[in-house]
């Protein structure tokens, strides 16, 4: 009988292909139709996830999911609208089954001087990428729970590491949510719901090209102090949250991993 000589080095290589599967999972990526969002759930869909993707606005959700293939679905919705957001995540799993991560990437940002800042502008801001996110990840953590597994992936930013001028309101929000991180890991990670967040640097988007082309002192500063010099791009958003909803980061919870280029540390 011919014998089969196993080679070590590929089935180590498959044994560290697998760990980074999300293959039989479900995500649910809010602001999932374009930038960032998109990225993750097309970086999600590539390694075996299934994705449901939401947003305001119809159109750029049908084509994102024709994009992103088979796997890929969409439902409407408006973040804001807390009181929606229970029978959302119950229509999704009684759809296609249980949420096992949930991407927190809507929101919103707002540039003005602070004291230009409205009492409205201000509370906006914070509804939307404060209050809004904790309305939907309460309502899928309840159900996390009660499985006893999960992910739960926030997006936090740089304005939450350092003061970046004319962002009060989305500075707040996100340092929030930098806290909001540490306290729901520490109440849900015993049971098996681990939460964490992504704080992405300056990352190559439509959004942030409008920004920056309009203030090249403030692109000129950016790029002064990230030690890697350029953009990032949003894919190395969608592979951080790959591996944090992934068993690899299996032992990772109450973090919030920068990827910047450098960006919180360069001087």
């Amino acid at each position: 009988m011919e014998q089969v000589q196993i080679n070590q080095d590929d089935t180590q290589l498959s044994s560290t292909k697998t760990i980074f599967s999300l293959q039989g999972k479900l995500a649910l990526i809010t602001g999932g139709g374009s930038g960032i969002g998109f990225d993750i759930a097309r970086c999600m869909v590539q390694v075996g996830a299934t994705v449901v993707i939401t947003g305001r606005r119809e159109q750029p959700l049908i084509e994102a999911t024709e994009s992103l293939g088979e796997r890929a679905y969409y439902m409407v919705n408006d973040v804001t609208a807390r009181e929606l957001l229970d029978g959302l995540v119950n229509q999704i799993e009684s759809t296609y089954g249980p949420i096992d991560i949930l991407v927190n990437n809507a929101g919103v940002n707002m540039k003005k001087p602070a004291l230009e800042v409205t009492d409205e502008d201000f509370d906006r801001i914070v509804y939307t990428n404060l209050n809004s996110v904790f309305s939907l990840t309460r309502a899928c953590a309840q159900r996390m729970m009660a499985r006893s597994c999960g992910s739960i992936i926030m997006i936090s930013s740089m304005a939450a590491y350092y003061g970046i001028d004319r962002v009060v309101a989305y500075a707040a929000s996100k340092s929030a949510v930098e806290g909001m991180v540490k306290v729901l890991a520490s109440e849900f990670s015993g049971n098996g719901v681990r939460v964490n967040a992504i704080a992405p640097g300056f990352i190559e988007t439509a959004m942030s090209k409008t920004a920056m082309g309009g203030d090249p002192d403030r692109f000129a500063r950016a790029m002064r102090r990230t030690p890697m010099g350029k953009f990032g791009q949003p894919e190395d958003i969608g592979w951080a949250a790959v591996f944090l909803a992934s068993d690899a980061a299996k032992y990772i919870t109450g973090v919030s991993l920068p990827v910047d280029g450098g960006n919180s540390i360069g001087f």
